[in-house]
């Protein structure tokens, strides 16, 4: 390994940039069949659009300490984490740090290519570590050198015409690399990229609501809406049980929930009507709200980013509420319940408002989820701008200010969430597989 001229950045992290500078960009990257397979690590300062060139050293820095003293897995759960290095970071032995099966190190295509970095990057890859080249828009005779050491090359698809595409694609594909396409906002791109071959996609075009007029809700989630009214009348359980029988996969995933030794039940539950008491109503408005994304899917299926992306909402929401409203717990409560169902739209191929005019919810509640108003319309504002720090980071900080959250509490509300999300697709995953 190349030592470092900096002996105090050889094995220690008191260097790295206090966190509480930053917030935690965490993109998905989804496969051919839209399952989550990584995310992208980015870490953004609250006032800046872009980072800066020492943003993304010292938000490298603060991953890898980050890593290195609790480890990644309650930040990516089971799939890989997507990491910016330059020149610098990869030249130092800090890096090491990083769990080599679980990292991505993306090599920025404009990288200072000298003979000592390859040979550097020819050792990580020895120690199993693997190498995306970032941000293509070319197929570049610069870049040869790095070439065989290169697993994965992500194309910035929005910097280039389909004409380039076409062309960059075909080159990189005849070097037998995989493929991944940046920036991709909408489902037709996904499609368009799909048939010219790339294996991986970045973006959020899976929230967005591709509105189909035909669509109609599967049986189970009419279902599960039906219960969900129930509950907002206050029905009693003998009608919420009857209701919850006419879709068997709901009775079983309920009476796996209450059976799971995180609940703490000392006897075997066998009836729905034990379940439903043992549950009670808040925790079964949640576990409905939640089956709503999962509906009858087989465990492949569960590694739906949309699942992932809504429950992390709900649960940053709710957080962030608590934090900022202590002592009323049903403020929680509904800022939850604004964050999951934030995706409807794109759950159901609908309009919003077509949505929720099946659906009894509280005004504050609509109008969050309608135009983004009032305080848990700026609660959800605030988790869509952290999901996309490249066009809404500007406004990120006057949110903050706005809600009277300082940027220093906002990390560790992000980790909690990531890390509730993630084992709750894990707890889902085994429960429809045993």
């Amino acid at each position: 390994m190349r030592p470092t001229n900096d002996p105090d950045m050889a094995h220690d992290f008191s260097f790295a940039p206090q966190v509480k500078e930053f917030f935690l960009a965490r993109q998905p990257i989804l496969d051919r069949n839209e399952n989550l397979v990584a995310y992208e690590l980015l870490f953004r300062r609250p006032e800046a659009c872009s980072a800066s060139d020492a943003d993304n050293w010292r938000g490298a820095v603060s991953i890898i300490a980050h890593a290195s003293e609790l480890g990644l897995e309650n930040v990516i759960g089971g799939v890989r984490g997507f990491l910016n290095v330059d020149y610098a970071t990869l030249m130092r032995d800090l890096v090491d740090f990083l769990p080599s099966q679980r990292i991505v190190l993306e090599i920025p295509q404009t990288i200072n290519v000298t003979s000592e970095l390859v040979q550097r990057v020819s050792k990580m890859v020895d120690e199993g570590y693997t190498f995306a080249l970032d941000d293509v828009i070319t197929y570049s005779d610069y870049i040869k050198p790095l070439l065989p050491l290169i697993e994965i090359v992500k194309i910035n698809t929005f910097a280039m015409t389909w004409e380039d595409i076409v062309i960059v694609v075909d080159q990189f594909k005849q070097a037998n690399k995989l493929l991944l396409a940046e920036k991709v906002d909408t489902i037709e791109q996904f499609r368009n990229y799909l048939d010219l071959g790339f294996d991986y996609h970045q973006g959020y075009y899976f929230a967005k609501p591709a509105i189909l007029s035909g669509k109609t809700l599967t049986t189970s989630q009419s279902v599960i809406v039906q219960l969900m009214m129930l509950l907002a009348r206050d029905a009693d359980n003998a009608e919420i049980e009857h209701s919850i029988k006419k879709e068997v996969s709901l009775c079983l995933s309920l009476l796996r929930l209450v059976n799971t030794p995180g609940m703490g039940i000392t006897k075997s539950i066998n009836s729905l009507s034990e379940a439903l008491v043992v549950l009670g109503r808040r925790q079964l408005q949640r576990w409905l709200q939640i089956q709503l994304y999962v509906g009858s899917h087989t465990s492949t299926q569960l590694a739906s980013p949309l699942l992932l992306l809504a429950t992390t909402r709900g649960k940053l929401l709710e957080l962030a509420a608590e934090k900022l409203k202590p002592a009323t717990k049903a403020v929680a409560d509904t800022a939850f319940t604004v964050g999951i169902l934030s995706l409807l739209d794109a759950l159901f191929g609908q309009p919003m408002k077509k949505i929720l005019e099946r659906m009894v919810l509280g005004k504050d509640v609509s109008e969050a989820l309608l135009y983004r108003a009032g305080f848990y319309g700026d609660l959800l504002k605030l988790s869509e701008y952290i999901e996309k720090p490249a066009e809404a980071s500007r406004l990120l900080l006057p949110l903050l200010v706005k809600l009277e959250l300082p940027v220093a509490d906002l990390y560790p509300l992000q980790l909690e969430a990531f890390e509730w999300s993630n084992n709750l697709l894990s707890n889902v995953c085994k429960r429809n597989v045993t």
